[in-house]
């Protein structure tokens, strides 16, 4: 644990790219196998699962601190993380452990079967081993709050120089559904091919947006710059659903999402199409709600995510099908290096010859000869069901990521209304002492309803003056709430609205965001709940 925590002490003290690898390189030169899976597992969210709830976490935190209940939550309140909180106010014995991170890790595991009471003298007697620093790491693994601040891909280039292999094949490696404590540091980097899972998706190959900040970056001419001739490109829309790999190996057949998470049962709808696929076949497409051959709304497929089980009803009011527009493997060959129309043609010939056409659709391929053209037609994506247009170089292999190059989103623009922020709350981490979240109302006549909190869009210079703001303007406090004097506006963007009986509004938003700040308008501008119930058409 104490190579654990100095890792990410030193992750968290830099912004330097390379730093950020040295520290990591370093790491994995001098732990043990064991230790360096674990750590891999906690950086790509894989974590422990929680043995150990919020109300018992914090009771026995505020007893061995030995202070207040009342005091424990102001400070807690200041501080902004419970993790930290409780670190910070335990009493310093003046430890620190040798156990290493696996140790510790299995510890955490073998407490699902203990009883409350040897749960609470585990927990008291490990706080206690622990430094400051090391207490505020093991905190967050326990509670599963678990965060750091380096992107996956720095932890594979690091892996990647350590181990003597491309990145790719480490990225590869780490997909799918292993378990540090079953998957060997050997397997990971062994040079040979490693022992493959029959489930393991490929990387996912992600587009790189076309700037949304100006109609100048956006106009054909700017996409001329950027791309070139139109006629090197094909164009499909960008489809609203749950990006997922398919995949059909040695008689098993699996469904990833790009979060990594195995959601085979989740789509029964889609078995016999799978079990009908050859042997060795795996696409990359969207699963959308569809009917009667036309997509549905994010909406009513969010109806279904997250359920533990699927009721005949569910079922019935959001069936799902699938949006192909890649095949990464063919008769078991991987073919990412294959261009993108060579690839397309694969996946053509797999959907004529289906015979569940009505859950296998193909993204159809969108006609243009120039970039006027395709502005054009971009502008019927909502009528699509869609969020704007993809666009692909034909002769683009399927890479890793997200790349500048060869694949983009050209995404329609935003819906947007003026709101007026109403409340506020801190932030976490290195913004827990600002206020940066923050809760949008608008008028329904001379009253403000709430409909939406947003907490990115904002530059650090405006985050400073809006925290400023709400300090010198809190009305009430519940909690780590604080009610505001309603003055501020500004422009809310959001990629969808809904029907919501959760809300006081009666809508809710989907992906929202702060556009911009409005000055130059007063409240009595913001709009009313008139304007947003127009966006849904009553």
């Amino acid at each position: 644990m104490k190579a654990f925590a100095q890792l990410f002490t030193s992750l968290d003290e830099t912004n330097k790219t390379n730093e950020k690898v040295k520290v990591l390189k370093n790491y994995f030169n001098c732990v043990p196998d064991t230790d360096k899976m674990h750590m891999l597992a906690l950086f790509s969210g894989r974590k422990p699962k929680r043995q150990i709830n919020s109300t018992q976490f914090r009771t026995w935190a505020i007893e061995a601190s030995n202070i207040p209940a009342w005091l424990f939550e102001e400070s807690y309140h200041v501080v902004g993380d419970l993790a930290e909180t409780v670190a910070l106010l335990l009493p310093d014995h003046g430890n620190s452990s040798n156990k290493t991170l696996t140790e510790w890790i299995g510890e955490i595991n073998a407490l699902n079967n203990m009883p409350e009471v040897e749960k609470h003298d585990w927990l008291t007697r490990s706080w206690a081993m622990l430094d400051a620093q090391e207490r505020f790491v093991f905190n967050k693994i326990l509670t599963g709050s678990f965060r750091v601040g380096v992107s996956q891909n720095l932890v594979i280039k690091a892996l990647a120089d350590v181990a003597e292999l491309d990145a790719a094949t480490i990225t590869h490696r780490m997909m799918g559904n292993w378990m540090p404590e079953t998957y060997l540091y050997e397997e990971l980097v062994h040079t040979d091919t490693a022992l493959e899972d029959v489930s393991r998706p490929y990387p996912f190959f992600l587009a790189y947006p076309v700037q949304e900040t100006s109609e100048k970056q956006k106009s054909p001419e700017a996409m001329q710059t950027l791309l070139g001739n139109a006629d090197e490109w094909q164009a499909e829309w960008k489809w609203d659903g749950i990006r997922a790999q398919l995949i059909k190996r040695e008689g098993e057949i699996f469904i990833w999402s790009r979060g990594e998470d195995l959601a085979t049962d989740k789509f029964p709808e889609l078995h016999a199409l799978l079990h009908h696929l050859p042997d060795g076949t795996v696409l990359d497409g969207e699963i959308l709600s569809f009917q009667n051959g036309q997509p549905l709304s994010f909406a009513v497929l969010q109806t279904r995510i997250g359920r533990k089980t699927l009721s005949k009803k569910i079922l019935e009011d959001s069936p799902v099908a699938l949006i192909a527009y890649d095949c990464l493997e063919y008769d078991g060959e991987d073919i990412r290096y294959k261009t993108q129309t060579e690839r397309r043609q694969l996946l053509e010939g797999l959907q004529a010859t289906t015979p569940y056409p009505e859950v296998f659709n193909i993204s159809s391929l969108i006609t243009f000869k120039s970039w006027d053209e395709l502005a054009e037609i971009r502008e019927q994506s909502r009528a699509m069901i869609a969020e704007g247009i993809m666009l692909k170089r034909k002769d683009a292999h399927y890479q890793v990521g997200r790349r500048r190059g060869d694949w983009w989103k050209w995404k329609i623009d935003p819906l947007s209304i003026d709101a007026v922020m109403i409340y506020a709350q801190k932030g976490h981490g290195r913004r827990a002492d600002l206020y940066t979240d923050y809760t949008f109302a608008v008028w329904d006549g001379d009253k403000l309803v709430p409909f939406a909190k947003a907490y990115s869009g904002l530059t650090d210079t405006e985050i400073n003056k809006v925290d400023s703001f709400v300090k010198r303007n809190t009305l009430e406090k519940f909690g780590p709430v604080r009610t505001v004097k309603p003055e501020l506006v500004f422009e809310i963007g959001f990629e969808g609205i809904n029907k919501s009986t959760r809300h006081k509004s009666g809508v809710a938003l989907r992906f929202p965001r702060i556009l911009r700040w409005r000055h130059d308008k007063p409240k009595e501008e913001a709009d009313t709940i008139e304007t947003l119930k127009a966006l849904l058409g009553e």
